[in-house]
């Protein structure tokens, strides 16, 4: 099979990107290259694969022929950058996916991975949230992703299999880096300032979920019959993820000795909470394992950061941050009003 990954130099995709090519598939990554300077020097270079240049908005069929399924990842990927400009998120989120999907469909693409996000739940009352509850997207992003997977759902057909995953929030080490999610910030924060902040209360649920399992899972679901999968939404990660924001920090805590958790009790915080069920992609892939829970993961995060040699100012910089390096981008007139490069060399 051929694949196609967009986004392929962003914090999922470049990990998916890797693992696609240990299994020894072919595969083209396309991104237009927002925060290919947001790369750990010391990461490990991947196999030769075929890399474009060019923004989602841009795809055409030519970039499709011979794919037989697609990877979703590209989009703007956080709250902030949204809140920057909710245009720009509906442009490339929204319509810049749902124009893909249809490009795909008719030229005879099979599969449709479309990366979403549980941070549509917003705040929810239920005790726990599944793929028929109520969405409550809060935020410009959030709401990106809500309209992109209606749209795109409604593509589905015996031929073609969109199918949406609604991630947990993701953490651990990627060659494209961020440190704008809660566990690689609480673990970022804590190695190399021997500090964690909270700047709620810290009593919001998150399910949080390793990079390297969110990876695998798409794949493992990328494999399944068209009939089993099309027109499906599953949320993505597994029940004992789910973990209380200070619970988090607590781990952190106990895990990088020395580290000091202040919560600061701030009203004006982002209070989402959320408790996701899994129970739909254990019941549709009982032979699927999420390796790591939140203990084992950050763990396993402390290690990554040890081994490629954490410093204090790739945490502080904000280079591995995407809105200070978008506003960068911005500011330095490298992109223009809608996000275009300016110079497309």
């Amino acid at each position: 099979m051929k694949y196609l990954v967009t986004g392929h130099k962003g914090y999922i995709g470049s990990d998916l990107t890797n693992k696609l090519l240990r299994l020894g598939h072919e595969v083209i990554g396309i991104d237009n290259g927002y925060f290919e300077d947001c790369r750990f020097d010391e990461y490990p270079t991947k196999s030769l694969y075929q890399s474009i240049k060019k923004d989602l908005r841009e795809i055409t069929k030519i970039d499709l022929e011979g794919i037989d399924t697609v990877f979703h990842l590209a989009a703007l990927s956080n709250d902030p950058i949204g809140n920057l400009n909710s245009t720009w998120t509906s442009q490339i989120n929204n319509l810049g996916s749902v124009r893909l999907a249809n490009l795909c469909k008719s030229v005879g693409v099979s599969r449709f991975l479309f990366s979403s996000s549980c941070i549509m739940y917003g705040e929810s009352n239920l005790d726990t949230v599944d793929e028929t509850s109520p969405v409550d997207p809060k935020t410009d992003y959030a709401k990106s992703k809500v309209d992109a997977e209606k749209k795109i759902l409604k593509l589905a057909d015996s031929k073609f299999a969109p199918v949406s995953l609604r991630n947990g929030t993701v953490y651990g080490l990627s060659e494209f880096m961020r440190f704008d999610t809660v566990t690689n910030d609480f673990t970022g924060s804590a190695m190399c300032t021997g500090k964690i902040i909270i700047k709620g209360n810290g009593k919001p649920w998150r399910p949080v979920v390793y990079i390297g399992d969110v990876s695998r899972s798409f794949i493992e679901i990328s494999r399944a019959p068209i009939n089993i999968i099309s027109g499906e939404i599953f949320n993505n990660g597994s029940d004992e993820l789910n973990i209380q924001i200070f619970k988090l920090a607590e781990i952190v805590a106990n895990t990088i000795p020395g580290t000091e958790v202040k919560v600061l009790q701030k009203n004006d915080e982002d209070q989402r909470t959320y408790r996701a069920s899994f129970n739909k992609i254990k019941k549709y892939f009982p032979d699927f394992k999420f390796q790591f829970n939140p203990n084992d993961g950050v763990k396993k995060l402390y290690e990554e950061f040890q081994g490629i040699g954490l410093k204090k100012n790739d945490y502080l910089s904000g280079k591995f941050i995407r809105m200070k390096n978008l506003t960068r981008l911005i500011e330095n007139n490298l992109l223009d009003n809608n996000l275009y490069w300016v110079n497309k060399s």
